[in-house]
């Protein structure tokens, strides 16, 4: 490519939206968490290690019937709330900023479940009805490095 020698049309994402092949097999509901694997495929969120968590999925897309990366969905980083773990893996208030674990495309915990499940993000708040859990793929990476 050459450097240009006229104006350019650039185009732009706004905002955290983002766009990810999805893994064979995946049945993804709006609004479940999201996690990415080591072939770089989005799945819903479930307790399974080496993957990491990426955001919400802004769309239900049905991908059950079709091979890794037929379809793909559009999802969201930011800060969301999901559901809260319970006994010995419940997020408390005094865990704000450690990282949550994913447990299910609804849930997080407090632990890696001795080593079965991967990072979701990093605890952004708590309140009685969930965790608030902020998804920034590159630095929960860099955390469980």
């Amino acid at each position: 490519m050459v450097a240009l020698t006229k104006d350019r049309s650039t185009k732009q994402r706004i905002g955290d939206e983002r766009i990810g092949a999805i893994a064979a097999t995946g049945l993804i509901f709006a609004g479940a968490l999201l996690m990415r694997n080591a072939a770089g495929f989005v799945l819903p969120g479930a307790t399974a290690t080496g993957m990491v968590g990426i955001g919400r999925a802004e769309e239900q897309i049905d991908n059950s019937a079709g091979a890794d990366g037929d379809a793909s969905v559009r999802f969201m980083g930011g800060i969301y709330r999901y559901a809260n773990s319970a006994a010995a893996d419940e997020i408390a208030s005094a865990n704000i900023g450690d990282l949550a674990y994913i447990v299910d495309d609804q849930t997080v915990a407090l632990t890696n479940g001795t080593g079965t499940r991967s990072a979701a993000g990093t605890i952004h708040d708590v309140d009685t009805l969930g965790v608030w859990v902020r998804f920034d793929e590159a630095l929960t990476r860099a955390a469980t490095a």
